[in-house]
């Protein structure tokens, strides 16, 4: 979670920098944004029994869903990528395995006894059973983050962060310019 907030932050920094102004996101409207919520929502479910798989599967359905009906907004490509590389890894493996070698450099060595006992469908200890492991969480983020990411979290965070800056340097267009520039009567 410190990652996601220390890319939103740095996003909307760069968006400051670059002449954007936070109150553009409100533009942003994207489709089915309540399958979004649902779906991060049943990431957090931890039923007993074989329903948290079945939720994690469910969970990357709807924000697959989500992500494709707003491909066409700059930074949903990178998303889409990111969730898929994510799901193919999760589904394959019944959960995301984190590598033991990007526990230790991240510097979350305490984590490792807890992942190994309890280590469930959200993330397990890698094993010599998992396959595309280059696509689980196996890189390290050091101090003070103490995170460990897969590739698809970086096409994730980094599409989040596209959207985030491209929303906060839309300008809003009068509805006659808007109007006019979508029939192809205006060049601006």
């Amino acid at each position: 979670m410190k990652l996601v907030a220390l890319s939103l932050a740095l996003a909307i920094a760069v968006g400051y920098v670059l002449g954007g102004r936070l109150s553009s996101l409100s533009a942003l409207k994207p489709r089915y944004g309540s399958l979004a919520l649902i779906g991060l929502i049943l990431q957090f479910v931890n039923p007993p029994g074989r329903w948290p798989f079945v939720m994690l599967v469910t969970s990357f359905v709807l924000l697959t869903v989500f992500v494709i009906a707003n491909v066409r907004v700059v930074g949903f490509a990178a998303i889409l990528a990111g969730v898929l590389l994510n799901f193919a890894v999760i589904a394959v493996n019944g959960g995301m395995p984190v590598a033991r070698d990007a526990i230790v450099a991240s510097g979350q060595s305490d984590t490792l006894a807890p992942l190994i006992e309890h280590g469930g469908v959200k993330h397990h200890l890698a094993g010599p059973d998992d396959r595309l492991l280059f696509l689980g969480d196996v890189i390290a983020v050091p101090s003070p983050v103490r995170q460990v990411i897969s590739i698809g979290d970086v096409f994730t965070y980094g599409g989040v962060a596209v959207v985030v800056v491209s929303a906060m340097r839309r300008r809003i267009q009068p509805l006659l310019m808007r109007s006019a520039t979508e029939a192809g009567r205006v060049q601006l």
